[in-house]
């Protein structure tokens, strides 16, 4: 219940600062502002402990499979940057979403060669 009551004060107060502060909507993307940094940081500190862990899988990849995880990774991290103007338009969105599927796939390729003896 304790949970339940924090909750319901964090949005009472968010719905207060966009009521009754002049800039309510600057209050309000302040706020969204700092949830999406806190949840990128989060991804970011995953991200770094899954390769500190993964670190001898890693270095035992041959330099072509290494550079095909890394440039997937880094089209993922472009294409999530990029989200915003790419899905404004159908083209853009269906450029998103192959480019994205094209990663994950090599991603999945990468991951299932590591694993295989």
């Amino acid at each position: 219940m304790p949970v339940l009551a924090r909750n319901l004060a964090i949005v009472a107060l968010l719905a207060l600062g966009v009521t009754v502060l002049p800039s309510g909507d600057a209050v309000v993307n302040t706020v969204l502002a700092a949830i999406s940094l806190a949840f990128l940081a989060v991804i970011a500190a995953f991200v770094y402990r899954m390769y500190r862990e993964q670190q001898l899988t890693l270095l035992t990849l041959s330099d072509g499979r290494r550079a095909m995880l890394f440039g997937a990774v880094g089209i993922i991290a472009l294409l999530v940057a990029g989200t915003d103007e790419m899905l404004r338009t159908g083209t853009g969105a269906l450029a998103w979403i192959s480019l994205m599927a094209l990663a994950a796939g090599t991603i999945f390729v990468v991951w299932r060669d590591a694993t295989s003896y």
